[in-house]
């Protein structure tokens, strides 16, 4: 367990880099994917649920931390999103979610309700309406994380996946 989590902790790494500083190349109009929360979900899923909430908490800090944004607004986003994804952990189905489509949802579900709780806390602007944040904060980089996320799966080795 405990090199599981290290392993975790070193891929958060390089997964952070490329998250503070080459996503903005693939930014559409203020849009951008969580390359963290799709590392965090593949584990989550991989792990189980105690496993994804712990790393969700350990990723969120980190990221508030380094980053500098509102203490706690990541931690709490990524710890209900890895809480959330370790609901489809499962031994005897896991070949089933690792499927880039079935990945590509429980990573659209896990990312629009961490951008909404990110967004709750980090984001406050009185001047849009409810509907508005909701739709452009939480449903569009759900939507662009998930899109991502099955690109990712798509290239990603299956049997890898089998035998763990």
């Amino acid at each position: 367990m405990q090199t599981k989590f290290l392993f975790s902790l070193l891929f958060f790494i390089p997964v952070f880099i490329i998250q503070t500083t080459l996503v903005q190349f693939i930014t559409w109009n203020a849009i951008t994917p969580n390359f963290i929360l799709i590392l965090l979900v593949f584990y989550s899923v991989m792990n189980g649920q105690l496993y994804g909430t712990i790393l969700g908490f350990v990723y969120g800090i980190l990221f508030d931390l380094i980053t500098g944004g509102l203490l706690g607004s990541a931690m709490l986003s990524n710890t209900i999103a890895g809480f959330l994804a370790g609901y489809f952990s499962n031994e005897n189905k896991r070949h089933m979610y690792f499927k880039p489509f079935n990945f590509g949802s429980i990573v659209l579900l896990c990312a629009i309700t961490a951008s909404i709780i990110y967004s709750i806390f980090s984001t406050i602007d009185f001047s849009t309406n409810i509907i508005t944040s909701i739709f452009e904060e939480g449903l569009l980089p759900g939507l662009y994380t998930s899109i991502v996320a099955i690109i990712i799966m798509y290239f990603y080795p299956r049997r890898k996946l089998i035998e763990s």
